[in-house]
């Protein structure tokens, strides 16, 4: 009797039961349970993975993104309210520039990575000359930033990462001022990055996100902007700048607010768990590449694959499909026991969110993913069999 195939799922919790058990030994000892000196440990443990100088754990990657763009314009260093995000992306990527009242403009989406269209990019800093542009490394594949930097330097234009998908990616970025190419880690390159901690990415503390930057002003905003806008989670010196300014006794500062904040915090709870987070992150970046490198050679798609390059290091979410027989494809595999989604949000110019507000907005490429778009699991603990298994599948289907 042939036995059943275990369901291969999208994701798998990364929270073990060896992470339980320390957590409950930990518990025992009557913590701290809200944010406190554990949180500051695990960001100070993530600065260091991700090689930012500052990170701000927040309580979700959504979080992290409506962090970025309140602190961004809290720093008065918009020019105008016009900020480029990929029409090809997620609903809270796109969702804070509308509701703070920005001017969203969505670019085409890049037939090779997923990202940003460069093309379409410069006719659209042609047309806006935008402040800011917000991309997505979608699924984990990394924009073409050796373009992206350029162009935004070039034009004054700062530049925001949601790394959500995309942990530990790397790209190698050209510098003619050394002897060779360096890479990089998704979400280094912009002036902030975010990064979710949700169950089923990369790590998970269950809930949770960074915001990570190299400039002390942004850190000191953010972290002031996470909890209430207030005094008290300031540097000392920011803290006696700001009450002199203002006339602030030290009584009254414990609940004195500089900026109109939110309460983003996330709990030591959570932040203890990211810790030990942390050290599964290079068996699990090695396991999610292996997995992606052998859907790559396997999957026989003459409509559209990928683009690898190999000046890349791909920590690959979930595996792209782009194919006519899309919705052929996901019913085989949901026969199978296979778990499949549609990739990401497809086309945000054809969401409900976004036709309500702007009408629908239509994309030679983007609208593509939309109708034919789909992904395949990625997660560390599928085998090699399993990912043989499913491309034999999608192989079948498209014939």
């Amino acid at each position: 009797m042939k036995l059943k195939r275990e369901k291969i799922t999208l994701v798998k919790d990364t929270i073990n039961k060896d992470d339980i058990s320390n957590l409950i030994s930990w518990l025992e000892t009557t913590p701290r349970l809200t944010k406190g000196d554990v949180t500051k440990e695990f960001e100070s443990k993530w600065s260091k993975w991700q090689g930012r100088k500052y990170s701000v754990y927040v309580n979700s990657g959504s979080s992290a993104n409506l962090a970025m763009i309140w602190a961004l314009m809290q720093s008065k260093r918009l020019k105008n309210k016009n900020i480029i995000v990929p029409a090809v992306s997620w609903s809270t990527t796109v969702a804070p520039v509308i509701q703070l009242g920005l001017n969203p403009i969505l670019c085409e989406c890049d037939k090779e990575t997923l990202g940003i269209d460069i093309d379409y990019f410069k006719k659209l800093i042609e047309e806006y000359k935008p402040s800011a542009l917000l991309l997505v490394h979608v699924l984990g594949f990394p924009n073409k930033m050796n373009e992206i930097m350029e162009l935004c330097k070039k034009n004054d234009i700062i530049l925001l990462e949601d790394s959500c998908e995309s942990m530990g990616s790397e790209y190698k970025l050209k510098n003619s001022k050394l002897t060779s190419d360096f890479s990089i880690k998704t979400g280094s390159f912009g002036l902030m990055s975010s990064f979710s901690l949700y169950f089923g990415h990369h790590i998970s503390t269950i809930e949770g996100g960074f915001v990570c930057t190299d400039d002390f002003d942004m850190y000191r905003l953010l972290l002031s902007i996470r909890s209430h806008g207030w005094d008290r989670d300031l540097d000392v010196n920011f803290q006696v700048e700001k009450r002199n300014e203002y006339k602030v006794s030290d009584f009254k500062s414990l609940y004195t607010f500089y900026y109109p904040g939110f309460n983003l915090r996330s709990t030591d709870l959570q932040a203890y768990i990211g810790l030990s987070q942390i050290d599964k992150l290079s068996n699990i970046l090695e396991k999610r590449s292996t997995n992606f490198l052998l859907y790559d050679k396997l999957i026989e798609n003459d409509y559209w694959k990928i683009e690898k390059s190999d000046n890349c290091f791909y920590s690959n979410f979930a595996y792209p499909i782009i194919h006519p027989k899309m919705l052929e494809i996901a019913d085989e595999l949901t026969k199978n026991d296979v778990e499949c989604r549609p990739l990401i949000c497809g086309s945000i110019g054809k969401q409900p969110f976004w036709t309500d507000l702007y009408g629908e907005t239509n994309f030679e490429f983007a609208d593509i993913v939309d109708d034919y778009g789909m992904y395949l699991p990625n997660n560390p603990d599928m085998t090699l069999d399993d990912v043989e298994f499913i491309c034999g599948i999608v192989n079948k289907v498209i014939g």
